[in-house]
């Protein structure tokens, strides 16, 4: 049993060629669209428009790796439809996971100099609230950047993973 579980796990590992370029491309449309949807929305300043978009495709070049990782777990050995649905699940979920991570851990650095020394009891406290409270500020006001284009790159990316897994 432990032994076809890792078995399991290793056969779920992509290609590393396939992970890099493919967290490329994914970093580029999660960048993209955020810079999309800032410009139409002409906010703030070009620096921030920049900072907010590099931060986009941070998360997309992280979490395309895990998130490929992950549906391929889950649809080792399985028809399409269900490699369809895990790598649209898997993708949306670490996407937002890793990108609101990084607005979180942004969003904490500017508060830093308020809180307690580092790895206090007190500080532990400061440091949970500040990335939930950033993590719900992404979740309101984040996600709206990742359409139309974002969506539309994980409908394309889905369905290439599906094919792939056939």
């Amino acid at each position: 049993m432990r032994y076809r579980a890792l078995r399991r796990l290793r056969r779920s590992l992509p290609p590393l060629r396939t992970a890099f370029v493919g967290a490329l491309l994914w970093a580029m449309a999660m960048g993209a669209s955020a810079l999309l949807n800032l410009q139409l929305y002409d906010w703030e300043t070009p620096a921030k428009v920049r900072f907010v978009s590099l931060l986009y495709a941070a998360g997309g070049a992280l979490a395309f790796p895990v998130g490929l990782f992950l549906a391929r777990l889950v649809s080792l050995g399985r028809n399409w439809e269900i490699a369809l649905a895990a790598a649209f699940v898997c993708l949306l979920t670490v996407t937002i996971a890793f990108t609101g991570g990084l607005f979180g851990l942004q969003y904490r650095s500017y508060y830093v100099q308020w809180h307690a020394p580092a790895l206090t009891i007190t500080w532990v406290f400061q440091f949970m609230f500040t990335m939930l409270t950033a993590l719900y500020q992404f979740v309101v006001l984040g996600i709206r950047l990742y359409f139309p284009l974002g969506f539309i790159a994980l409908a394309v990316a889905s369905v290439w993973f599906a094919r792939q897994q056939r």
